[in-house]
């Protein structure tokens, strides 16, 4: 499947490569696969990536043989990419998942690729696309160095991780690894634009009313892929209605989700994320769970709510309920292991925890606090018998030498003083009595008694 970065009109047809990409011309396929880019120049978005004399231009049209890793979101134009590759180059090309494909069908490819460069007719070059390279396990990304060493083929690997902690040292520095950004609105709204006029898409026979455009914007989230697969929905649900405009009750219908009045970009943006976190911190899990769903169905990305998640979880709660914390960064985790839209569960399961949580603000406060007496000067020299003493000649100038180990006392408080003098005996941390943070109120008091009791 192609993801992104589609053609302008009037392309010239694609040299015919070998793989699932064979055949993206037919009046059949897909309006993503008709409006697929056949060369550089058509591609829209990841302009970082096609200056004059870029490595990915000098590979396709210097025809510099070199074997690429794509990172990036989903339907940013990683497939694409590898397609523009091959098609460009006159190279055969063969896609293989990384879910579904084993060290076995690794080697019959590259098996092949090196008979394919052998031919007596005159040798072909494969592109070989592996899809989701990070779910290759470490032998199967060991099977692929032979054919990238050798040359026997151009591997474009795409993955949506940390390439750094999912690809093999020795694939990753044998391949350039080209960094992709989610495209722009203006970038979707452009390849919309060419979609509805095209003679390969839908040759001028609908106009998209304003307000569709905005919604449809809005749900591809800037995945180039979404955007024309519900353009292509809405298109056929005008036809049945042989109405010549897309408006948005039929986009609505076409792909059964709700128009919501929200600006991902703008004022609505920042309304609907404040009013998520006000509701959290006012313990209306209703609310909240409202605000969460209008942000999920507006496509807001995943991670900036898991963000604001794991901000509220020590901002709001805090010691309230330490294992906030814990729960807000597991949802954030999720996010990037499994993705929407299973992972608005474990949003919502954070939600409720962070709702629901006994709330307090002391911990926010104490570093503000402190940061504020910093910043003003009250900055002391660290106690002698808390410098370090583990060097030579330290302990001759009175470092470390009446530090007192606080193990020793049978209490696990020692009775000595840590905070430089300015603000010795200075309360930053001012518990409540509420949730969890009761015990700690409880215990800080008894603790301070201690240490200000050491005269």
């Amino acid at each position: 499947m192609s993801e992104g970065l589609f053609d302008l009109p009037g392309a010239p047809a694609p040299a015919r490569g070998g793989g699932s990409l064979a055949d993206v011309d037919h009046t059949a396929a897909p309006l993503a696969v008709r409006m697929r880019p056949r060369s550089l120049d058509e591609l829209v978005g990841q302009q970082h990536l096609l200056a004059p004399g870029s490595p990915l231009r000098r590979l396709v049209e210097g025809d510099q043989p070199m074997s690429l890793l794509l990172w990036g979101p989903p339907g940013t134009g990683k497939t694409t990419i590898a397609a523009v590759v091959s098609h460009q180059t006159n190279r055969k090309f063969v896609e293989l998942s990384a879910v579904t494909a084993g060290v076995k069908d690794v080697r019959q490819v590259i098996d092949g690729a090196r008979r394919d460069l052998a031919r007596p007719g005159g040798a072909v070059e494969t592109v070989l696309f592996i899809d989701e390279v990070h779910r290759f396990t470490k032998a199967q990304q060991d099977a692929l160095l032979p054919g990238v060493e050798n040359r026997w083929v151009t591997l474009v690997a795409a993955t949506t991780e940390n390439p750094f902690f999912s690809v093999i040292s020795p694939l990753l520095s044998r391949s350039l690894l080209l960094t992709l950004e989610s495209l722009t609105d203006d970038d979707i709204g452009e390849l919309l634009t060419r979609a509805l006029t095209d003679e390969r898409g839908l040759n001028s026979e609908f106009e998209l009313a304003d307000d569709a455009r905005d919604h449809l914007l809005r749900m591809a989230g800037g995945d180039a892929r979404r955007a024309l697969t519900y353009l292509e929905a809405a298109a056929g649900g005008a036809r049945a209605k042989e109405a010549s405009t897309i408006d948005l009750e039929t986009l609505e219908t076409a792909v059964d989700q709700a128009a919501v009045r929200y600006d991902r970009a703008g004022d609505q943006h920042y309304d609907v994320a404040s009013a998520l976190i006000k509701s959290i911190r006012g313990s209306d899990v209703d609310a909240a769970m409202h605000y969460l769903a209008r942000m999920i169905v507006a496509g807001e990305d995943p991670r900036f709510i898991a963000r604001r998640l794991v901000i509220s979880a020590s901002e709001d709660i805090g010691m309230g309920d330490p294992t906030a914390l814990g729960v807000a960064v597991a949802a954030a985790d999720a996010v990037q292991l499994i993705g929407m839209p299973e992972a608005r569960i474990n949003l919502a399961q954070a939600v409720v925890a962070l709702a629901l949580a006994p709330k307090s603000n002391a911990v926010i406060t104490a570093v503000d606090a402190a940061i504020a007496d910093v910043k003003a000067g009250k900055i002391g020299p660290v106690p002698s018998h808390l410098r370090d003493a583990h060097y030579a000649g330290a302990k001759k100038i009175g470092h470390g030498a009446s530090y007192q180990y606080s193990h020793n006392d049978p209490r696990g408080v020692s009775a000595q003083q840590y905070a430089p003098d300015v603000i010795d005996g200075t309360d930053y941390y001012t518990p409540t009595r509420r949730g969890g943070e009761a015990a700690y109120a409880d215990r800080v008091e008894a603790i301070r008694k201690i240490l200000r009791n050491r005269k």
